[in-house]
């Protein structure tokens, strides 16, 4: 080493010094960088990426090279630091190079690659993987002898290097952030579509059914006459028939099968007729998340279904498309929103509301938060918090919402206004 110049020994140092900083920030680079969007980039051909991908595969040894060569170049830094301040200082040198060289690492060789690497860890990991990858193929046994003997002490420790823990999985509230922090790269619209989707497995059939106070249906004990002509006026592609009660079902008639038998018979449509082309009801149990009765309409090739509770009673209708329209929103062909026809708001700000009113439709057409892990409507939710069927008028408060009740009949609240209509979400504690 006395042969070799100060100078010369200088610019080995610099270069030993850019090099720890290349380890450095490539260990950071490769270890930020985003998986999917890598996995993304791996199958659309592009070389970096596929490089990047084949070291991640293997984590243990990717790190194992990089320790290697970073050790070994902080070491040599070490040696030639020392011997540089020793001539220049003495036998004081050895204490000056060790702090002056912590000092020059962490700032060159530690802090500064590694914030760069983690700020654009696609910069530095891809052209980074060009010379670690022919590095890890000329370095492989050095490499697999590392990861045999610290494989080994993993195990010691109770901890199999090879096992996955999953990291690369994502639980439907990180999915939800993911969607949330790339607003700038999707369309709102289309964010508001994939959050639904996420919502689904958190709402229940109960939610979006049509009320059995509100199923439209035909009693088949009335006139035929009567029969056909509501058949005729029906709003909806299936109706329900049933005998005198909904709670005793008949099935479901398709407006196709109504219209075969007017062209069937051309004379009056005999009543047992009517009843025979009446579809199997499908049902569906209380409870049913709507991602799960989506997948069970799909499978069973069916677009409704009545919902029963325990005991077999029907609590309402679910149909195909009211689980699509809590993914991209109701089907209308007017351009401009429009609340619901249970919800009135008057010119003082207050809104009056019918007390059959969903709560989770208030909550998104009104930006309200009513709670809704209870009962499902307005009238319900005051019930419960009174305990009784309530007279009028009278006035009160749940979870921050100040309400009266306008009108109560046959043991059902009608109709509730809500003054003044919040705006801003309160705790939902009584």
């Amino acid at each position: 080493m006395d042969d070799i110049s100060t100078s010369a020994l200088l610019i080995t140092l610099g270069i030993l010094l850019i090099c720890s900083a290349y380890f450095s920030g490539s260990e950071t680079g490769m270890m930020s960088v985003n998986r999917y969007r890598l996995r993304h980039l791996a199958q659309e051909k592009h070389s970096g990426a596929k490089r990047v991908q084949y070291l991640l595969d293997r984590p243990d040894r990717l790190i194992g090279l990089i320790l290697i060569g970073n050790n070994l170049v902080n070491i040599a830094a070490s040696a030639v630091a020392t011997i540089i301040c020793i001539r220049w200082f003495g036998d004081a040198g050895v204490l000056v190079a060790t702090f002056a060289l912590t000092f020059i690492m962490l700032i060159f060789s530690e802090v500064t690659p590694k914030t760069i690497a983690a700020l654009y860890p696609e910069r530095i990991a891809f052209p980074s993987s060009m010379l670690l990858k022919p590095m890890l193929m000329v370095l492989y046994p050095v490499v697999a002898g590392l990861n045999f003997i610290t494989n080994g002490f993993m195990r010691l420790l109770g901890v199999n290097p090879k096992a996955k823990v999953g990291a690369d999985a994502l639980s439907s509230e990180e999915l939800r952030t993911v969607v949330n922090e790339a607003a700038n790269m999707i369309p709102s619209r289309h964010q508001e579509m994939l959050l639904s989707i996420l919502d689904l497995e958190k709402v229940t059939v109960e939610d979006v059914m049509i009320p059995r106070s509100d199923i439209s249906g035909i009693d088949v004990q009335a006139d035929v006459r009567s029969i056909i002509r509501q058949l005729s006026q029906a709003q909806f592609t299936r109706i329900l028939l049933y005998r005198n009660d909904v709670d005793d079902a008949i099935g479901f008639l398709h407006a196709r099968d109504i219209m075969q038998m007017v062209a069937k018979n051309q004379q009056d449509i005999d009543k047992a007729e009517i009843v025979r082309a009446a579809r199997e009801i499908y049902y569906i149990p209380e409870g049913t998340p709507l991602n799960v009765q989506l997948l069970k309409f799909q499978r069973n090739k069916e677009r409704i279904g009545l919902v029963v509770d325990e005991y077999g009673d029907i609590q309402g209708l679910v149909t195909l498309e009211d689980i699509l329209e809590e993914i991209v929103g109701d089907f209308t062909t007017n351009i401009a929103p429009q609340t619901s026809e249970s919800i009135q708001i008057q010119a003082d700000g207050s809104v009056i509301v019918e007390g059959i009113a969903n709560l989770r439709e208030l909550n998104k057409e009104l930006n309200w938060s009513l709670p809704t892990d209870g009962p499902k409507t307005v009238s319900g939710l005051i019930i419960e918090a009174l305990g009784d069927i309530p007279d009028t008028p009278l006035c009160l408060r749940i979870s921050g919402y100040a309400m009266e009740i306008i009108e109560v009949a046959d043991n059902l609240i009608k109709t509730v206004r809500f003054v003044p209509a919040p705006k801003k979400r309160k705790n939902k504690s009584r």
